[in-house]
């Protein structure tokens, strides 16, 4: 027997409207899952944020949920990937954005040249949004190429957490749900010389802004890669949002260390700025379990040399265009994950600004139910002078001094 949509009372509030709505279509979509599709497939995240802040305003919790739908499939000699996201947050009355960190990235993308996102519904209390966050058709060019045209992630990164030669879609290093890159606009040319040699072309226009702020760009870059004596390495180069830019990287290892490294030369105003990032992790074995460590420190031609520009990065060109992680000029990441036990993990993250002494501690530990389920809970807080207002003026202390203290209980499942 199918299932039919839910109906409701006709006063209902739009949140318990969308709450049940989204419930309904988990439902619909997971149960039976024999009977879905070849190629369909799911996620759905829910988050339960607490946070408490040293600003009026501030505090607040918040609820997430988060669907996404995907399908893989093929239309003769062409191959479709699609994916469809909707993300329902509910809130406290008169809490600030602030009770939404982390947690609301799946729907929001910057630079989106097609109109396949937005906001459905919205109040004091919720934000409903969705996005089309895949939608590409890859074209068979014989064995050795094919083209790949719309809206699919894209990504050149090395390093794992900070990622300067990344031009594209680059991942937030405190995000804690990571699982899907964010699609872009673009059409992607690769060709395959070999089992490790490879040429790419990708072409992306994009939008920043709207109404008269509204502005465009466009991305046109090479990039080849290859492998020589076990190291990978590269480079590409060409007009990154209509200005010059290339990069080089490689990746190896030595001994039981995994190596990586990755610098870019982006064209600032009237000179020419360098970003570059180096990172190394392992495995080790203690008390017969698995620790994992991974350490990575960038250098950000673009970023602030001291807490006086911090704003002055925050609104910059690069920053709005998605260009830079951090607001900071050397930043450092350390990564642990121990092994617990078979099905629970802990971990910590630690990313500070190597310039102002600032930075973010965050300890976490998770349990998987089952093959499909995952529990998290953990907690961010930053270390280091806060934010100040004087009048209408604010100061940064530091980069990461003023974060307000983010406590979380996750659960994801992929159906």
């Amino acid at each position: 027997m199918d299932m039919v949509p839910p109906t409701f009372p006709s006063r209902a509030l739009p949140a318990q409207r969308t709450a049940v709505f989204v419930a309904w279509a988990v439902l619909r979509l997971a149960c039976p899952a024999a009977a879905q599709p070849p190629g369909l497939s799911g996620y759905y995240l829910n988050v339960l944020t607490r946070v408490e802040g040293s600003l009026p305003g501030t505090t607040g919790t918040s609820d997430v949920q988060r669907l996404r739908v995907m399908w893989n499939g093929s239309a003769g000699p062409l191959g479709i990937d699609a994916a469809y996201e909707h993300t329902l947050t509910l809130r406290q009355a008169g809490a600030a954005p602030g009770a939404r960190l982390f947690t609301a990235a799946g729907t929001e993308s910057g630079g989106d040249w097609l109109p396949l996102d937005g906001e459905l519904d919205s109040d004091e209390r919720m934000v409903w949004r969705h996005r089309v966050d895949r939608f590409s058709v890859r074209i068979d060019l014989g064995a050795d190429a094919d083209l790949i045209v719309g809206r699919q992630p894209v990504s050149w990164a090395t390093t794992l957490f900070l990622t300067p030669a990344d031009p594209f879609s680059p991942f937030d290093p405190k995000e804690p749900f990571r699982e899907y890159r964010a699609g872009i606009d673009a059409a992607r040319l690769r060709v395959y010389r070999g089992a490790f040699t490879q040429f790419e072309v990708v072409l992306r226009p994009a939008r920043f802004g709207d109404g008269a702020g509204e502005r465009e760009t466009f991305t046109l870059l090479g990039r080849v890669s290859g492998n020589h004596r076990g190291w990978d390495l590269g480079a590409w180069g060409g007009a990154v949002h209509g200005t010059f830019g290339t990069a080089a990287f490689l990746s190896g290892s030595a001994g039981m260390w995994a190596l990586r490294a990755e610098v870019a030369a982006r064209e600032d105003g009237s000179s020419v700025a360098l970003r570059g990032a180096v990172g190394m992790d392992r495995t080790f074995t203690m008390v017969g379990r698995d620790l994992y460590l991974a350490v990575e420190v960038q250098r950000d031609g673009l970023g602030a040399a001291s807490p006086a520009g911090l704003l002055v990065a925050g609104t910059s060109l690069a920053f709005s265009q998605g260009e830079m992680q951090v607001l900071g000029r050397e930043v450092g990441a350390v990564q642990l994950s121990y092994t617990l036990d078979p099905l629970v993990s802990a971990s910590g993250l630690v990313l500070g600004n190597l310039r102002d002494g600032s930075f973010i501690v965050s300890p976490g530990v998770s349990w998987s139910a089952s093959e499909s389920v995952t529990a998290r809970a953990g907690a961010y807080f930053g270390v280091g002078e806060g934010v100040a207002i004087s009048g209408t003026e604010l100061r940064l202390g530091s980069e990461f001094g003023g974060l307000p203290r983010v406590v979380f209980g996750s659960v994801n499942w992929f159906f």
